[in-house]
């Protein structure tokens, strides 16, 4: 399977070049898709048990698969090479997208642990129907587009089937099925917001994992989409790989509890460094367009600025979202400042100990503790 998996990928390098596709936004979508499959493919290996794995691992070699194949199509099409072979077949599997979609909602209802309550097993038949009705009429379009019609490629690099008007089938796919699918899909998302309100322990954190990863993927389309630019592109399709590792770390349970201090970090600076930008441009305007100071100078007096206020800010802003998003870190923070208080005006040996004991039990919560003082006058050698 890795093997297939390997072989998908490079084939993709070697196709996309041919085909005039050959850039980082163009393979973007194999960026997008392999770690789809390699954690799908982890997780297959460690709990074959779990369906979340090989769905994962089906979306990323469809995904794959199916962009080899437009690849090889649009070097057909696009560039005039009609001799090549097979090339209507390669159409016709280059639609494989839709059961990538169709797959995507799948990790989605049936994480953690590949189960469904007995309640939601017929939301899921549904469901099944659902992809069945859509694959089959859209198979049903291809294969009478792709035999009786001429193919070209369009104005924006897409694949098209000329003088065949869309049937009442596909218009059915997209004004019924289609909505029907992104309901599903947000039911599916609405049961785990839910279920997260009542999760405890390792659930609750397993929750975070898969919210974390969906925000981040869901976050960067929307920005890639809304801002033009290649960079903004780039950057959109690898931080889509957010998704796949935060549910397979929620499925294998791995290093659950760092979610808060990670979710702590980049809140912190992505607040410190919006704030710093909007110091450095400030100061830039007042010192040039209000004060009459040079660009240099105002440029100068932003960046001191900014360096100066880089630590205070930090801890402020740090200190503010670990109240929210990292609460043990900062109850055990508040747990040993007050301890360290309370330990100036202590003068009993006893209270000391007793005080130290209670705090590091509230701090870090230990299946037992001890301390040993060494009596006065004893000494030991080792």
């Amino acid at each position: 399977m890795l093997g297939l998996l390997g072989l998908l990928a490079l084939a993709g390098v070697p196709l996309s070049a041919l085909a005039d596709q050959l850039t980082f936004t163009g393979e973007g979508i194999f960026v997008a898709l392999v770690p789809f499959a390699l954690v799908g493919f982890v997780l297959a290996r460690r709990v074959p048990r779990n369906p979340i794995g090989w769905i994962l691992l089906a979306t990323g070699l469809t995904g794959m698969f199916s962009t080899d194949v437009e690849f090889y199509a649009l070097r057909t099409y696009g560039l005039h090479h009609h001799g090549l072979p097979l090339a209507r077949v390669a159409v016709f599997f280059a639609a494989g997208w839709i059961l990538l979609v169709l797959l995507l909602p799948l990790p989605i209802a049936l994480f953690p642990d590949g189960r469904l309550p007995r309640r939601w097993r017929r939301v899921m038949w549904c469901y099944v129907a659902l992809c069945a009705i859509s694959i089959a009429g859209l198979v049903w379009e291809d294969v009478r587009g792709v035999l009786a019609s001429r193919l070209e490629v369009d104005s924006t690099g897409e694949l098209a089937i000329l003088g065949n008007s869309p049937s009442h089938g596909l218009k059915i796919f997209e004004h019924v099925l289609l909505p029907v699918y992104v309901c599903f899909f947000l039911v599916w998302v609405a049961r785990l917001v839910v279920g997260y309100r009542r999760a405890r322990g390792d659930e609750r954190q397993q929750l975070k994992w898969l919210f974390s990863g969906a925000a981040i993927c869901v976050a960067s389309l929307v920005v890639g989409v809304v801002v033009k630019s290649n960079f903004v592109d780039d950057v959109a399709w690898t931080a889509i790989a957010a998704l796949p590792v935060g549910i397979g770390v929620g499925v294998m349970r791995y290093r659950l509890y760092d979610i808060d201090r990670l979710i702590s970090r980049t809140l912190s600076y992505a607040i410190l460094t919006g704030l710093l930008v909007g110091v450095f441009f400030g100061i830039v305007v007042l010192t040039t367009d209000v004060l009459p100071f040079s660009s240099p100078v105002g440029v100068a007096a932003s960046t001191l600025a900014a360096a100066a206020l880089f630590n205070p800010l930090r801890l402020r802003v740090q200190r503010l979202v670990d109240r929210r998003f990292n609460r043990s870190r900062y109850d055990a923070e508040a747990i040993v400042a007050a301890f360290t208080i309370g330990l100036r005006d202590a003068v009993d040996l006893e209270t000391v100990r007793h005080e130290l004991v209670r705090a590091v039990d509230q701090a870090v919560e230990p299946s037992s503790t001890s301390l040993w003082i060494r009596p006065p006058g004893v000494t030991y050698r080792l």
